[in-house]
């Protein structure tokens, strides 16, 4: 079997500019990153169009470390809806370096659904993630800068400074770290870490900016700690917000490539989905709403984190509407939420399949409560069998939902064509009433509770004395009006990663609470949350290699 790389290989690309012509966009007006790669100017958004575009949200049941193919899913509906007639532009976040040389592998799909060139995408592609890394290390150096200053302009207590590094590889030993060590001349010691750039709250600014005035107003409106007089102090005290812009001026700009089948598609932004709102940027979802009628975008991880987040703070902060939701699910993940091994999951279980379709159930209960209507996607893999894949669409049309299978790895657009036709049929007959789970204006704990009590099931929630402290504190700051961006693992609905298919009678512990004012939103903390990952014991960078000529092998 072909790796995904090698299937790549064999399709010819098609210059940028050709693709741009498809979407009606001049060659003089886009930034070329060589042949394949461009970024696009904003002026080419314009709300009239976006008002008369169908939003598609893409979304799956609760992860299991087989991988349900969300991304994969994604390319393949927009290649069948062109195939189907419908004008369609997918619009995907960017991978991070770290999951490329780690474990998990890209993020630009598989087989034949994938954007190319897979290579330059996976790798630095155009550059964005280090303009990123550098505007929020350029703020931790003007922090330090100032505790290092005997003027003290702005007496910033060191003890609440809780603004880290940031760097795009995963690495453990640099998760807490000790600076300023050396004497007088070299800073002041104190502890502090690294994330991994997908954790930067840059990149989560980056994507919710609805312009470069709104990018900068959010830099600006990052916290970072306390005075010595209990005062808050913001990046915007440091006068940062305007070098931080400048480094992000390109980065700001979405990235045009291609599908395997030579249709466009946007890739932009990559916020992490467990902590951050886990979407592309608000950006490049308007830009592909303003260039075709269609547009098929993601959002990270299971609906109860990615989805979620989308539509209570992505869209509500944009004006954003989706139209309907795709859930993505797989007969060998609904296996594992039925309580079957992973070893076991590419034998026939249909037993298996019945206990783990509670999980699906309660994802799509969830789609209910934002008024849009929603279709499944069985993922297909050639392990399914006939009987089970008959009993999930047999359990989604007994609850008033259609589950299509998709083939869009082994068959690309052609394998998602009845799928397109459902989801098209679906938007042609319904109008989505969308509406956020809440109102952000009420108090904390509220929203809170909504969110835990209404999408995860949970009875309810406690609160540790530091979360109790840290909700006073966004109180006293003016800030109790912001959404709310959970921290949990992605691998239950509950707080406990332990607990597959749809656990009940559970409470969720908020831990903490952090506040990312200049992104918009604050972070309850459930569990233990990684934000710069190790590498395993062998490493995918060991296969990665390139010979004289330029080649490179090993990458997926």
């Amino acid at each position: 079997m072909p790796t995904d790389l090698e299937i790549a290989r064999q399709v010819p690309l098609r210059p940028i500019t050709e693709i741009a012509a498809q979407i009606g966009i001049d060659a003089d007006r886009l930034e070329l990153y060589g042949k394949y790669k461009a970024k696009l100017p904003l002026d080419l958004i314009q709300s009239e169009r976006i008002a008369q575009s169908s939003l598609i949200l893409v979304s799956a049941i609760s992860p299991t470390p087989a991988g349900e193919g969300k991304t994969t899913m994604s390319v393949g509906l927009s290649q069948g809806l062109n195939r189907i007639g419908r004008k369609t532009i997918v619009v995907l976040r960017e991978p991070s370096l770290g999951p490329v040389f780690g474990i998990k592998g890209g993020a630009t799909g598989g087989g034949w659904s994938q954007v190319l060139p897979m290579e330059d995408i996976n790798l630095h592609f155009t550059g964005d993630f280090s303009a990123i890394e550098k505007a929020h290390n350029l703020l931790a150096a003007l922090i330090d800068n100032e505790l290092q200053s005997k003027e003290r302009r702005l007496a910033l207590d060191p003890r609440t400074v809780t603004w880290k590094r940031v760097m795009d590889m995963n690495d453990r030993a640099l998760r807490k770290v000790v600076i300023g060590l050396g004497g007088t001349s070299e800073g002041v010691p104190r502890e502090t870490g690294f994330d991994i750039t997908a954790a930067s709250e840059i990149m989560a600014i980056l994507c919710l900016s609805n312009d470069p005035v709104d990018l900068k107003r959010r830099l600006g409106n990052i916290f970072i700690g306390m005075s010595f007089n209990k005062e808050p102090r913001y990046a915007r005290d440091l006068k940062a917000a305007g070098a931080m812009a400048t480094l992000l001026k390109d980065a700001i700009k979405p990235n045009l490539v291609q599908t395997i089948e030579g249709q466009p598609a946007i890739i932009h932004g990559g916020p992490f989905a467990n902590i951050a709102q886990g979407t592309n940027t608000v950006l490049a979802t308007k830009m592909g709403l303003s260039l075709a009628p269609y547009v098929v975008t993601e959002a990270g991880f299971g609906s109860d984190l990615g989805a979620e987040k989308f539509m209570d703070i992505k869209c509500v902060s944009s004006g954003l509407a989706p139209r309907i939701l795709v859930l993505v699910a797989t007969i060998r993940a609904l296996k594992y939420h039925g309580g079957a091994s992973l070893k076991d999951l590419t034998t026939a279980n249909l037993s298996a399949v019945q206990n783990g379709l509670c999980n699906l159930e309660k994802h799509l209960e969830n789609s209910s409560k934002y008024g849009i209507p929603a279709v499944v996607a069985i993922n297909k893999f050639t392990t399914d069998t006939t009987e089970e894949i008959a009993c999930v669409q047999s359990f989604c049309r007994d609850r008033g939902f259609v589950a299509e299978v998709a083939d869009v790895w082994g068959s690309g657009g052609a394998g998602a064509e009845q799928l397109a036709r459902q989801v098209s049929a679906t938007l042609d007959a319904s109008s989505s009433k969308f509406h956020p789970l809440y109102a952000w204006d009420q108090p904390i704990k509220t929203k809170i509770e909504t969110i835990c009590r209404q999408i995860y099931g949970a009875d309810g929630v406690d609160y540790t004395a530091q979360a109790e402290a840290d909700i006073k504190k966004a109180n006293t700051l003016g800030l109790a009006a912001l959404p709310i961006c959970m921290a949990k693992t992605q691998k239950s609905l509950s707080d406990d990663p332990e607990k597959i298919g749809r656990p009940t009678g559970f409470r969720v512990t908020v831990r903490e609470m952090e506040i990312a004012a200049g992104a918009g939103f604050l972070v309850p903390i459930t569990g233990q949350m990684m934000r710069m990952p190790g590498l395993p014991a062998t490493p995918a960078a060991e296969s990665i290699d390139i010979d004289d000529k330029g080649q490179i092998s090993g990458l997926f």
